[in-house]
C-alpha cells in the first residue's frame, strides 16, 4: 500500500498560507478596533486605510513563508533558525513605526498589528518545520 504525503516544504507553504489569511484578517480587525476606540490611523497627516493593514500583512507574511520553505530545505535546524530570524525581523519592523510622524497611540497600534500577525504566522509555520 502506497501512502502519499506532502513534501515538508508543501506542508510549510500550505500552513503558512492559511496563517497568512488568518493574519490578513486579524490585523485590519485590530486596526479597526483601535480606530473605533479613538486611536488615529493618521501617519504624516494621511490616514492609513484599514485595508492597507491586510495588504501589508499578507505581503510580508508571504515573504516569511518563502523564508520558511527555503530554511526547510537548506537549514540544519530550520525551526530554530526560522523562529529566531522572524523574531528579529518582527522587532526590526517596529523601527518605521517608532520613527513615524504619528501620535504615540498610533505608533503603539501599528506595532500591535505587527505582533498580532507574528503571533499568528510564526508559531503556525514553525510547527511545520523540523
Amino acid at each position: 500500500m502506497t501512502t502519499l504525503t506532502a513534501a515538508p516544504s508543501s506542508r510549510v507553504i500550505l500552513t503558512g498560507l492559511a496563517a497568512t489569511v488568518a493574519a490578513g484578517l486579524a490585523t485590519p480587525a485590530v486596526a479597526a478596533a483601535g480606530q473605533a476606540a479613538g486611536v488615529s490611523l493618521d501617519v504624516s497627516g494621511a490616514p492609513i486605510p484599514v485595508a492597507g493593514f491586510a495588504t501589508l500583512t499578507v505581503l510580508f507574511s508571504i515573504v516569511g513563508v518563502v523564508l520558511a520553505a527555503v530554511l526547510a530545505r537548506y537549514a540544519r535546524r530550520p525551526r530554530r533558525t526560522f523562529v529566531r530570524t522572524t523574531a528579529v525581523l518582527t522587532a526590526l519592523s517596529f523601527v518605521p513605526d517608532v520613527l513615524a510622524d504619528a501620535a504615540p497611540s498610533t505608533k503603539a497600534l501599528l506595532m500591535l498589528t505587527h505582533v498580532v500577525a507574528a503571533l499568528i504566522v510564526i508559531p503556525a509555520v514553525a510547527r511545520r518545520l523540523r
